[in-house]
């Protein structure tokens, strides 16, 4: 056994990651172009949309030493998303503007044009020349595709930690192993 640490790779390079960035600045871009400065929502949802990036950030590091912090944290970060989501499904109902059906064409445009993309600067562009319903649905597409993307990293993290366990066990395997025994 060659040692029980397994060294964090470069989160920066996950999908995760660079989808809650883009999440992160068109949030950003969208209450302060949508909201007054006062308004509690303001605070919430940009809170959400930095605890999911942060908690990816954290957890990626955590998992050197921590698999369960790992798995924990991603958790947050998919809590902290579904607010989210929850939040721009708000302002579509509570401003009278149509949510897009998951059906809908544009739905399906955007989603293709999320998956292959990850540049946020593209992103508050693109966003900037569209409507506030417009940049919500486009929102509530992007949110869904990095929940379902955290739902796999949490399977893949799970089937990990079944097949190798924590840091406990590897720490005790490799003692024993570097004893010979």
């Amino acid at each position: 056994m060659s040692g029980f640490l397994k060294i964090s790779g470069d989160y920066s390079r996950w999908n995760v990651y660079k989808k809650s960035v883009i999440i992160c600045d068109v949030t950003e871009m969208f209450i302060r172009a949508n909201f007054d400065s006062k308004c509690r929502t303001v605070d919430q949802m940009r809170q959400a949309a930095r605890s999911c990036k942060q908690n990816i950030v954290e957890g990626a590091s955590d998992n050197t030493v921590s698999a369960e912090m790992c798995i924990k944290l991603i958790g947050v970060a998919k809590s902290s998303l579904r607010e989210l989501l929850e939040d721009y499904g708000d302002f579509l109902r509570q401003n009278g503007l149509q949510t897009w059906p998951l059906e809908d064409e544009r739905t399906r445009a955007t989603r293709r044009f999320c998956s292959h993309h990850h540049d946020p600067v593209l992103f508050v562009e693109k966003c900037r020349l569209r409507t506030a319903e417009t940049v919500a649905n486009i929102m509530l597409t992007q949110i869904r595709q990095l929940d379902s993307l955290l739902a796999r990293e949490l399977k893949d993290l799970e089937r990990d930690f079944l097949a190798g366990g924590g840091i406990r066990e590897k720490m005790t395997a490799s003692r024993r192993s570097h004893r010979g025994y």
